[in-house]
């Protein structure tokens, strides 16, 4: 971790940064990779947007390579920009956020890509910006094209069972999650890895096979429990309208993931906030189909 014991005459006018990174890191990003790292251009799949960016970095040592994926945060909110340069301890920015709840998924014991560097930089003058690089999912591809693919490559008896070890696991990782009252807030099937190898074969044993992504936005919130439960939940049965997904297996997820609630807790109230929000993504994405035709 890079030092952040710097006065606030530094951190006004000249800028610092807060570093962290996985032991292997700087024998592949190289010599004074911390100065150029937010100019380091994508090797591919770039996505940019509203002054963030992702995209797939290859990194080589000789002949060995380290493929990450880059997030970084070119223009944050002035708000955080000022707590950090007056805090400059606390993790104000979204790429050391991530760090932070990949760490702790990996405590728990749930499946995460390796988060390999993260860091933010404080200043000049109340600028804020950040970084995040993950190992590359080699060879996995996300749950609701995985279930297409094994739909096509396993004859129906054994896809089916197939899907009921799958549905197993994602009640348990959901469970895990919300029993520590901790909430994804972006829990969609496309969130969800598994190897592409693992759409040609059943397995006995699902445990620790699938690969949860995209912990940006990963909360605890004990208060709203109810609420941020119940987003989830809705999430995930909203992006579940995928070929060859039916109702029974949402029937099934919902019974194992009822089956583990804590005793005592209301399933009624949650099932009538599902459906709530359920129906609310469905107008939204109505809506947002209608504009879209209105301009085409």
């Amino acid at each position: 971790m890079g030092n952040p014991i710097f006065s606030l005459w530094r951190r006004l006018f000249r800028g610092m940064q807060l570093i962290l990174r996985a032991s292997d890191w700087d024998r592949y990003a190289g010599e004074g990779w911390e100065k150029r790292i937010m100019l380091e251009p994508a090797t591919d799949r770039l996505h940019s947007k509203q002054g963030r960016s992702i995209g797939r970095r290859v990194f080589a040592n000789g002949n060995e390579q380290l493929s990450v994926y880059l997030k970084r945060h070119y223009r944050l909110p002035w708000w955080k920009a000022v707590l950090a340069t007056f805090l400059p301890q606390r993790p104000w920015s979204p790429g050391l956020q991530e760090w932070q709840h990949l760490i702790w998924a990996v405590g728990q014991g749930i499946p995460v890509p390796r988060p390999v560097a993260a860091g933010q930089t404080v200043g000049p003058w109340f600028k804020l910006q950040s970084f995040l690089a993950v190992e590359e999912l080699h060879g996995m591809v996300p749950l609701h094209e995985a279930v297409v693919l094994a739909a096509k490559q396993l004859e129906p008896t054994r896809f089916a069972q197939w899907k009921r070890g799958l549905i197993t696991e994602l009640a348990r990782l959901t469970h895990e999650l919300h029993c520590r009252k901790v909430f994804h807030k972006d829990l969609y099937l496309c969130h969800f890895y598994i190897l592409e190898t693992d759409t040609q074969r059943l397995h006995q044993n699902w445990a620790n096979r699938v690969v949860v992504i995209d912990l940006h936005r990963l909360a605890h919130h004990r208060l709203t429990a109810l609420w941020w439960q119940a987003k989830d939940l809705a999430q995930l049965l909203y992006s579940s309208q995928v070929a060859s997904v039916t109702n029974r297996d949402r029937i099934r997820f919902w019974k194992l993931y009822r089956s583990s609630l804590r005793a005592g807790s209301s399933s009624k109230w949650l099932l009538t906030l599902i459906r709530w929000k359920f129906r609310f993504y469905q107008r939204h994405e109505h809506r947002r189909r209608l504009g879209y035709s209105r301009k085409e």
